[in-house]
């Protein structure tokens, strides 16, 4: 028994022997194997997630906001304008909304708010937008008949007793009056520089009574005998009589103003530079260039008989602040003053402002 014992033990211990070197290697080896397989599969993991999961879309452009100057009714003006935006959201690649309000100050306020990137506007308004609203000028209007601007006028009835201005400032505190709002260019600040103040009057104390409103409704008021007489200028007038045949004909002409330049397109200066120059490259090409010309130029004199834009920076709007200088000045000289050296004072400060705005807008390049 004890022999055979020895021999069963002995068996074992020999095998043992014999094989541990193997084990070792081969569990090295699957260690190593699992090794492997794990650093690859670690690797692979970023690439098997990517493939599980949809690819995040890429956010959607800030859309731009373009404000228009009213012409007419809000909802006509943007109407209007709303095939050009189209175009322009199609070649920038980003949205186009479009803000029209009933009134001048309405826009200023958007502008000052900083709720409008792009705006159709004014020679005056946009003065204000450069100076106070931290916009820039990059186009000016230009119209189908190739002029350089348009004229403000006083309209009468064709009946009317009136055939001049000497007429109408004979009888101050008789006529009514419908003008446009203080800013703007050919409904207020025009008349009132080179019809009143320029006689040391003020139109909102000559007349009997004042009326103020949009191009088209003082129109309207004056043909149906509502007011005696109003402002208004050449372009609109057009409009006006492809709009109301009828009322026109019954419109006359009392005074016309020397040449105004037409309006012009401002552009805020913190959008990003790419998208500025794309908006640039846009405004100046449009109705110009490419294979739309003829389609653009349709789409275009649905909003005011427009040709185009052609470039043009600040420096386009010193003749509105020659406007508001003489309208200031000569405002200054029918005031009372305590002294002649208050009014010098005053109309030193004037003229100072008056030469640096020239310079700011001079300086300042498109």
């Amino acid at each position: 028994m004890q022999a055979g014992i020895a021999e069963v033990r002995e068996v074992p211990e020999k095998r043992q022997t014999a094989s541990t070197p193997q084990l070792r290697r081969g569990a090295r080896a699957r260690h190593a194997g699992l090794r492997a397989c794990g650093f690859l599969l670690f690797a692979l993991l970023p690439l098997l997630a990517a493939r599980a999961s949809p690819p995040t879309p890429a956010p959607a452009p800030t859309p731009l906001t373009f404000g228009i100057l009213p012409i007419g009714g809000p909802a006509e003006s943007l109407t209007a304008w709303r095939p050009m935006l189209d175009d322009m959201s199609h070649a920038l690649r980003q949205p186009v909304r479009s803000i029209s309000v009933s009134t001048y100050e309405g826009l200023a306020q958007a502008l000052n708010e900083e709720r409008v990137d792009i705006a159709f506007v004014s020679g005056r308004l946009a003065l204000q937008a450069v100076t106070l609203d931290r916009m820039q000028v990059i186009a000016q209007l230009t119209r189908g008949d190739g002029s350089h601007g348009y004229n403000a006028v006083l309209l009468v009835r064709r009946d009317s007793p009136l055939h001049s201005v000497a007429d109408l400032l004979r009888k101050p505190g008789h006529w009514r009056y419908a003008r446009g709002e203080a800013l703007s260019v050919s409904g207020y600040l025009v008349p009132e520089t080179q019809i009143f103040a320029s006689r040391n009057l003020d139109s909102d104390t000559f007349f009997a009574t004042v009326a103020i409103d949009n191009h088209q409704n003082n129109a309207l008021a004056v043909a149906n005998g509502e007011v005696d007489v109003a402002t208004n200028n050449t372009a609109d007038m057009e409009r006006f009589a492809q709009h109301f045949p009828d009322q026109f004909a019954r419109l006359r002409v009392l005074w016309t103003s020397t040449l105004i330049p037409h309006a012009v397109i401002v552009v805020r200066r913190d959008l990003d530079p790419a998208v500025r120059q794309a908006i640039v490259s846009f405004i100046t090409g449009y109705a110009r260039t490419g294979p739309h010309v003829a389609a653009e130029l349709e789409k275009l004199k649905r909003i005011h008989d427009i040709s185009g834009f052609a470039a043009a920076g600040n420096s386009a709007l010193a003749p509105f602040a020659d406007i508001d200088y003489q309208l200031d000045r000569r405002r200054a000289l029918s005031a009372q003053w305590v002294s002649p050296a208050a009014l010098e004072a005053r109309l030193q400060k004037i003229a100072n402002d008056h030469r640096r705005l020239l310079q700011q807008l001079r300086a300042d390049k498109p």
